[in-house]
């Protein structure tokens, strides 16, 4: 008991061992704070990898994919059936994204994306892909329709911290409508303007053939009164009734029509239009033809003709594309009304965070774009279509916002040439799988593995796919509590040096207590003790401060940037509105045990010399 009692006055009186405390203190609280953190970024990370890949992906080594995909998951589903949950076939190609600012600048802007074509049925079965969706309904079940309205103002991964998109309000049909109308009045600016004038309009091709379509409009009344509004130009013959149910981007598209005499003319030439009634609510993409008309038009050569970058245009192999054809050729599309084929993009493509953090957005949902992508021949050729962004894919990793675009899998598989002509099977790139809760993917992908050819298939886990990254992760965490156990260790130093004082200071006690009956096991058990309560007091201080920091850490890093100036978190580097934090119980325990160790450890050598004094030695000089 007495030595419990020396403990605990040693603990009150003696201030210098105070600086143990507070070592061991900040030690404790400095591994807890950085342990949360990285452990925070760490499943932030995974789940947002995990959110596009899917538990095993067996991928076809060749662009141009496997063929027959019903088959391939049939295979899979005898070998590994009892362990899958969920599959899905994709299409993955490197592509070239262009669309051109809004709003008059007349700049095109193009940049590299990886083009992915998804079945947006299954998608949301076997990943996370569903929940990085702008639009509620999206979340729900994704369309490739463009919504009305509805869109999220503000992240629905930052909750109510989050700062508003106001840009977001607007988009959806009623963003696309206003920026149609504005580039309907900036085009017909552009027409009106006189030839030789010294504006910056009269450098456009179009302003160079504007007598041409004055001649126009002026030898037919149909055509006149629709250059009114030169966006409802329609391919249709005078008193024939527009066909609105076939909604196929390709049959909006200009195409030659016949003579009298049988004979196909230009495949520039337009059929005499008709002006369309306004609409009670935007339509879907539908055919301008009637079905007659359909079968009366020659489809073009394929060996001559090839579609253009301009949508519904086509023009001949060699030729230049002449901008006053193209011009009328997208009149017969009415953007107010109809959209292309729908298109999902990383908001890293389409936006940037100004210095304050917030999102400014350059398209929007209801916006066009151009994509470029190979076709699936050999040698691969380029071929180009329009797609309408009918939403926003946002991860939060930056790699992923920033260069991926999602498509529907049957129109890009229609474009790249992917379908067997023969038994109309359909190719893909990769088939994504889901496993149960539980199963080991590992286990799954070795025995994928076994059953396809190497040569032909590669078979890997979503970890597999991003292992460099989720180790370098991994071992930066390990090297950060190496460095940090550190400052624990010279706490310990400091615990040996203040115990050698005290043992020299209390030699005269030491041998009283010895005089005393006291045994060398009880005066070694004082110092032990007394470092194992120096341990437990700075080991419980430091998890207190430390779950005190990570709770608050978010607002102290406000405090401190506004301290100095700088933020100490920047959304824009991370992506983050908050540091993500998570605090493990295992890591705490580990932590604080090994505090009270290495203070144990360091009292050692302090207690076997005080046990080794001999009474009279101790009191030879008293």
């Amino acid at each position: 008991m007495y030595k419990f009692l020396l403990c605990w006055r040693y603990l009150r009186t003696r201030y210098i061992a105070l600086a143990s405390i507070i070592s061991v203190t900040l030690g404790v609280a400095t591994m807890i704070v950085v342990n949360s953190v990285m452990a925070g970024f760490t499943v932030e990370m995974e789940n947002r990898i995990h959110g596009i890949l899917s538990d095993v992906v067996l991928e076809s080594t060749s662009l141009e994919g496997m063929p027959d995909a019903q088959w391939h998951m049939e295979q899979i589903q005898a070998v590994a059936g009892p362990w899958i949950e969920a599959m899905t076939p994709t299409v993955v190609v490197p592509a070239m994204l262009s669309f051109q600012l809004p709003y008059g600048s007349g700049k095109w802007i193009t940049r590299p994306v990886h083009l992915i074509g998804i079945d947006a049925a299954t998608q949301g079965q076997v990943s996370d892909f569903s929940k990085y969706l702008q639009h509620p309904e999206n979340r729900r079940q994704l369309s490739w329709e463009l919504r009305h309205e509805g869109y999220d103002i503000r992240d629905p991964q930052g909750g109510r911290d989050a700062r508003q998109r106001p840009q977001m309000a607007g988009a959806g049909w009623p963003h696309r409508i206003r920026r149609a109308r504005y580039e309907e009045m900036l085009q017909h600016s552009k027409s009106s303007a006189p030839e030789g004038s010294s504006g910056a309009h009269s450098k456009s091709p179009l302003s160079k053939n504007s007598s041409a379509r004055t001649e126009i409009r002026s030898a037919n009344p149909h055509r006149e009164q629709a250059a009114r509004n030169p966006i409802r130009l329609l391919h249709e013959q005078p008193g024939t009734e527009p066909d609105r149910t076939s909604a196929t981007p390709e049959a909006s598209s200009l195409k030659p029509t016949s003579g009298n005499d049988g004979a196909a003319s230009s495949p520039l030439r337009l059929a005499s239009p008709l002006p369309a009634p306004e609409p009670e609510a935007p339509l879907q993409p539908n055919s301008l033809r009637s079905d007659r008309q359909e079968k009366a038009t020659p489809q073009p050569d394929k060996d001559s003709v090839v579609p253009s970058l301009s949508a519904g245009t086509w023009a001949r192999e060699g030729e230049p594309d002449d901008p006053f054809a193209i011009r009328m050729s997208e009149q017969s599309f009415d953007p107010t009304r109809q959209q292309h084929t729908g298109a999902v993009l990383g908001i890293g493509l389409v936006s940037f965070r100004d210095a304050e953090g917030d999102d400014r957005f350059v398209l929007l949902p209801g916006d066009d774009v151009k994509l470029t992508f190979p076709t699936a021949g050999t040698p691969p050729k380029a071929i180009s279509d329009t797609f309408t962004i009918v939403d926003l894919y946002e991860s939060k990793m930056s790699e992923y916002d920033s260069q991926f675009v999602f498509v529907p899998i049957e129109k890009l598989q229609e474009l790249r040439g992917m379908i067997d002509p023969a038994t109309g099977a359909r190719l893909v790139s990769s088939i994504q799988i889901k496993l149960k809760p539980g199963v080991d993917g590992n286990m799954v992908r070795d025995l994928l593995r076994a059953k396809f050819r190497p040569e032909l298939y590669a078979v890997f886990t979503w970890r597999d796919k991003q292992g460099p990254l989720l180790a370098a992760v991994q071992m930066e965490t390990a090297i950060l509590n190496v460095l940090l156990f550190l400052i624990i260790c010279v706490s310990g130093f400091g615990i040996l040096a203040i115990f050698f004082m005290i043992v020299v200071e209390k030699t005269r006690d030491i041998g009283i207590l010895k005089s005393l009956g006291a045994s060398s096991q009880g005066v070694m058990g004082i110092f032990l003790s007394y470092g194992l309560l120096l341990g437990l007091v700075g080991s419980a201080a430091g998890l207190v401060l430390g779950l005190i920091f990570v709770r608050y850490i978010n607002e102290i890093a406000d405090w401190l940037g506004k301290l100095t100036g700088r933020p100490l978190f920047d959304p824009q580097i991370y992506y983050f509105y908050k540091i993500p934090t998570i605090v493990e119980p295992s890591t705490v325990a580990w932590i604080m045990f090994g505090a009270v160790l290495i203070a144990v450890l360091a009292s050692v050598l302090p207690a076997l010399r005080a046990a080794m004094l001999q009474p009279v030695e101790s009191l030879r000089y008293e």
